[in-house]
């Protein structure tokens, strides 16, 4: 499993009121979600980033309340991947629930800057920087998470093993 994008480049302790603000959470429609993803730290995200794009941040990407809002929001704008130094638990969890493949990669978080385009493949781990030419290496994803993710979500993964 093989994606490509052009990459947003956050800092350290996004939470997910700033990922989607709480204001927004009267709905849990993906789409109108999305309309507002990242809107108090960039204003500009919704309207820029494309299918496929890459957040890449620094540590405890995630942080705050448990809510699944927040993944959502970030797979419904379009982005194919989120890679950060660490997570939080709880959005590490829902991200993979919900089908959004996120990659832990601290040199790849510090080194990868805003603009640059970034190439991953989640069989091997690896995180291509096209823009600097550079290799980075992260745990590759496991068969089953892979599977998950091509799915769309944990909900549609067991609901195709039960038949």
């Amino acid at each position: 499993m093989k994606i490509k994008g052009t990459v947003f480049k956050y800092g350290d302790n996004v939470d997910t009121d700033v990922i989607i603000p709480a204001r927004y959470l009267n709905t849990s429609e993906p789409k109108e979600l999305a309309k507002h993803c990242m809107e108090d730290i960039d204003e500009t995200f919704a309207s820029k980033v494309k299918k496929g794009d890459i957040i890449v941040a620094n540590r405890n990407f995630g942080c705050g309340s448990s809510r699944e809002h927040a993944p959502i929001a970030i797979k419904a704008s379009g982005v194919s991947c989120v890679i950060a130094s660490t997570f939080a638990r709880i959005f590490y969890r829902n991200s993979f629930n919900i089908g959004l493949p996120i990659l832990e990669c601290e040199e790849a978080a510090n080194d990868i800057d805003g603009g640059d385009e970034v190439a991953v493949n989640f069989s091997t781990g690896e995180i291509f920087n096209l823009t600097k030419n550079k290799t980075y290496r992260a745990e590759p994803l496991p068969d089953f998470m892979q599977e998950i993710i091509s799915k769309d979500g944990l909900i549609n993964y067991i609901s195709s093993k039960q038949t």
